[in-house]
C-alpha cells in the first residue's frame, strides 16, 4: 500500500459531506460491521496511517481517480473523470503523461473540480513542511524535479572527505535552511505542470522507467484546496512547474493539517458517499450518498442511501446479524467464524460470498534491535510454532499455509506454486533445530555471563547490537548481555493472538529452547504507532520497544514492494521498511521486480518475484501464518452484492441495492 501513496493515490482523493439542501437520491441503509476499529484519520492514501477500516471508508468517500481498477484488477482510464490520458517516452528516457479531465466534475459541496485540484495532493504532501510532519507521500521521488521541490529549491553540498560529525552538522544546517526558505516562498515542482484549467501533465524520472505498473504514474485524484488549506491558498504554474500559493510554514500549516485529517462535518470530497458523522466514542461512522457524484469508471452510481460503519464485536456479531443490528460482515477469516456464518445461511435470511485472499496473516519482526535483529532468532521462533497446525486450526480448512509475502489469490503464486514448493524453507516444527540455532548464534550464556544451563539464554553483544533494548544486562566489566526475550505487541479481542499465546508464547518448548515471549495487548491503532515508530503521535513511539507484532496484510493489484526494504534513512523516516531489515539484495530485487520489467512482460516480472520471495523466505522478516478464504455474510435484503480478492466492500456496494 505504501507505493500507492506516491503513485496510484499520488493526487490524493477527497473526503466529504452532502451538499447543503441536497435531496436524498437513494433509499435504504446497510449497517456494515468492520473487524478493525475506525481511527478517524481520513487523510486519503495512507499519508500517515493505514488502518484497514479507515482505508475502506476513504475508498467510499473518495473517487475521481484518473486511473481506476476494474473488477478484474486491471488498470483502466476512468471515463467519468478523464477525456484523455496520453503517455510519451522522451528522448532523455523520461516519460510524460498528459491528462485532460472532464469539465463537469464537482466536489460533494458543489464546488468545481479543475486540473489544479488533481495536482494539489502531491504538491501539498510532498512539500518539505508536510514531509517534516510525517507525510509518507513520495511523489518527489518519481517525478522530475521532485528532489528540488522537497528541499524547496535548496541544494545540499557535502565536500568529499567530510567527517561523519561534520556531515551531520551540514545536514542539520541544511534542514534549517530549507525551513527558513519556505517562509520566503514556495518552490515549483518541475515535473508536474498545469497546462490549462482542465489539463495537467507529469514527467517521470528516467531511472523509474520502465515500470511494470506503468499506467499508475498517471493516477491522480482531486484534493479540496479550500478544505485542506483555506482562504489565501491556490495552485499555479508560471511556466517552471506547479506550486502552491500561500504560507507553507509549519507554524501556519500544522493546525490546518491536523484539523483536515480528522475533520468529519463539512468534509469536502468527491466519492460515491459523503462522511456525515463520526462518533469517536462508539467508533461509528455514518455515510450518505453524494448527490453530486458523477459515477465510477463505468458510470455506476450508488443507490443505497445510508451506510453505517460499526465495529464488529466477535462475541456477539452473529447475534447482531440475526437481530438486524448489523447487516453485513466482510472478510471473515477463522474457521469458527466461517462455520457460524454458514449455519446462519442454512437457517435462511442470509447469503455469503467467498474468495481466496489476496494477502496473508503474519508475525512481523523488528529486525534491527533486540534479539529479533538476529536472523537465527527469527528462524528459531518459526521452528517453535507449528505453522501447519496453526493454519489448519485457525482457518478451519478455509485457507492454507504460505511461506512468503503473498496470498492464495495472486496470479504469480498460482503460476509459481510448484517452483516455490521446491525452493522455500517451510521451517518445520523442531525444538532441537530452534535450540541449535540459538546456540550457533551465541545465546550460550546465563544472566551472570556464565555458561547457560536453564532459563532464558543470553548473548554477549556489541554496543551497536545492544542499542536501547530494555532487557540488556551490563556486567561489572562493561560486557553487555542480551536475553532471548521478545516483547510482543498484539491486539485486543483477536483470535489469532489467542492462538499464538497457546501455540507459541505459552508453548513449553519455547522455554526449553531458552526463549521467552512477553505479550502486551493494545488496540490496533497503538500497535501501528509502535510498529511504524511514529513519533509524530508521541515521542515514546519513536523508541523501539516491541520486536514482534501480529497482524495481516492485503495487497492491491499493484504488487510493488519497492522501497519496502529500502536502506535509505530518509525513506525509512517516512515510514518505509517497517520490518527494519537492511539487506542490499532484498532491496535490489524489490526494485528490479517492478523497475526492471516492461508492463508487457508478466513472465519477466514473475521470475524476479520468485527470486524475491526466495530471499525473503531466508531472511524471514516475518513469519507467514496463513492465507485464507474470505467469507462475507449479509442479510438477503442486500441485492446485487459481490466481492472478489481485489473488489471489496467499497467498490462493490456502489453496485448493490436494498430490498426492504
Amino acid at each position: 500500500m505504501k507505493k500507492l501513496v506516491a503513485l496510484l493515490m499520488a493526487g490524493l482523493m477527497l473526503i466529504g459531506v452532502i451538499g447543503v439542501g441536497a435531496e436524498p437520491v437513494g433509499s435504504g441503509e446497510i449497517i456494515y460491521a468492520s473487524t478493525t476499529e475506525i481511527s478517524g484519520d481520513w487523510a486519503h492514501g495512507a499519508i500517515w496511517t493505514n488502518n484497514a477500516t479507515d482505508n475502506m471508508i476513504r475508498g467510499l468517500i473518495n473517487d475521481y481517480s484518473t486511473i481506476s481498477f476494474n473488477q478484474g484488477g486491471a488498470m483502466v482510464n476512468n471515463a467519468s473523470v478523464t477525456e484523455s490520458v496520453e503517455g510519451v517516452v522522451n528522448e532523455d528516457g523520461t516519460k510524460t503523461f498528459t491528462i485532460k479531465v472532464a469539465q463537469d466534475l464537482v466536489f460533494n459541496d458543489g464546488s468545481p473540480i479543475t486540473a489544479k485540484h488533481f495536482v494539489a495532493g502531491p504538491l501539498l504532501f510532498s512539500s518539505p513542511t508536510l514531509l517534516g510532519m510525517g507525510s509518507k507521500n513520495q511523489a518527489y521521488e518519481y517525478y522530475v524535479g521532485g528532489q528540488a521541490y522537497r528541499n524547496n529549491g535548496q541544494v545540499l553540498e557535502i565536500p568529499e572527505g567530510t567527517s561523519d560529525e561534520d556531515k551531520t552538522k551540514l545536514e542539520e544546517d541544511f534542514k534549517a535552511a530549507v525551513t527558513a526558505s519556505v517562509a520566503e516562498g514556495n518552490a515549483a515542482f518541475e515535473g508536474i505542470r498545469l497546462i490549462d484549467d482542465y489539463t495537467f501533465s507529469v514527467t517521470i524520472v528516467s531511472k523509474y522507467i520502465p515500470y511494470y505498473y506503468d499506467l499508475s504514474y498517471a493516477s491522480f485524484s482531486p484534493l479540496s484546496i479550500a478544505m485542506w488549506l483555506g482562504e489565501g491558498y491556490d495552485v499555479k504554474d508560471d511556466g517552471e512547474g506547479a506550486y502552491i500559493v500561500g504560507d507553507m510554514t509549519a507554524e501556519t500549516l500544522a493546525p490546518k493539517i491536523e484539523n483536515a485529517r480528522f475533520l468529519t462535518e463539512g468534509r469536502v470530497t468527491a466519492g460515491p458517499y459523503s462522511l456525515v458523522s463520526y462518533d469517536v466514542g462508539a467508533k461509528q461512522a455514518v455515510l450518505e450518498i453524494n448527490p453530486n457524484y458523477k459515477g465510477n469508471f463505468e458510470g455506476q452510481k450508488p443507490s443505497i442511501q445510508k451506510l453505517i460503519i460499526v465495529k464488529a464485536e466477535k462475541a456477539t456479531q452473529f447475534d447482531a446479524l440475526e437481530t438486524g443490528a448489523i447487516n453485513l460482515i466482510s472478510g471473515l477469516t477463522g474457521g469458527d467464524e466461517v462455520n457460524k456464518a454458514l449455519d446462519l445461511v442454512a437457517k435462511g435470511g442470509f447469503e455469503t460470498v467467498n474468495y481466496e485472499r489476496n494477502g496473508y496473516g503474519k508475525i512481523q519482526f523488528a529486525s534491527d534491535f533486540g534479539p529479533t535483529q538476529f536472523k537465527a532468532v527469527r528462524h528459531a521462533v518459526a521452528h517453535l510454532l507449528d505453522r501447519q497446525e496453526f493454519a489448519t486450526t485457525f482457518t478451519g480448512g478455509y485457507g492454507a499455509l504460505v511461506h512468503g509475502p503473498y496470498g492464495l489469490a495472486m496470479w504469480m503464486y498460482q503460476e509459481s506454486e510448484e517452483e516455490l514448493n521446491e525452493k522455500l524453507n517451510t521451517y518445520p516444527y523442531s525444538v532441537e533445530t530452534a535450540t541449535q540455532l540459538l546456540v550457533d548464534a551465541g545465546f550460550v550464556l546465563n544472566a551472570e555471563g556464565g555458561e547457560y544451563t536453564t532459563g532464558v539464554r543470553y548473548k554477549k553483544v556489541t554496543e551497536k547490537e545492544a542499542g536501547t533494548y530494555e532487557h540488556n544486562v551490563t556486567l561489572a566489566d562493561g560486557t553487555v548481555l542480551m536475553p532471548a526475550i521478545i516483547e510482543w505487541s498484539s491486539t485486543t479481542d483477536n483470535p489469532v493472538s489467542e492462538l499464538l499465546v497457546t501455540m507459541l508464547a505459552n508453548n513449553p518448548d519455547l522455554a526449553t529452547a531458552g526463549m521467552e515471549i512477553r505479550q502486551s495487548v493494545m488496540d490496533f491503532d497503538q500497535l501501528l504507532l509502535w510498529m511504524y515508530r511514529d513519533k509524530s503521535q508521541g515521542e515514546q513511539y519513536g523508541v523501539p520497544k516491541y520486536g514482534m507484532f501480529n497482524l495481516a496484510t492485503n495487497f492491491t493489484p499493484v504488487y510493488d514492494q519497492s522501497f519496502s526494504f529500502t536502506l535509505k534513512p530518509e525513506e525509512i523516516a517516512l515510514g518505509y521498511n517497517v520490518n527494519f531489515i537492511f539487506d542490499e539484495q532484498l532491496d535490489k530485487l524489490s526494485m528490479d521486480m517492478v523497475y526492471g520489467v516492461e508492463s508487457t512482460d508478466p513472465e519477466g516480472f514473475r521470475k524476479i518475484w520468485v527470486e524475491f520471495i526466495d530471499l525473503w523466505n531466508e531472511l524471514l522478516p516475518e513469519i507467514p501464518l496463513y492465507s485464507n478464504v474470505y467469507y462475507s455474510i449479509f442479510a438477503d435484503k442486500l441485492k446485487g452484492y459481490t466481492e472478489n480478492p481485489i473488489w471489496g466492500f467499497a467498490p462493490a456496494i456502489v453496485y448493490a441495492t436494498v430490498e426492504e
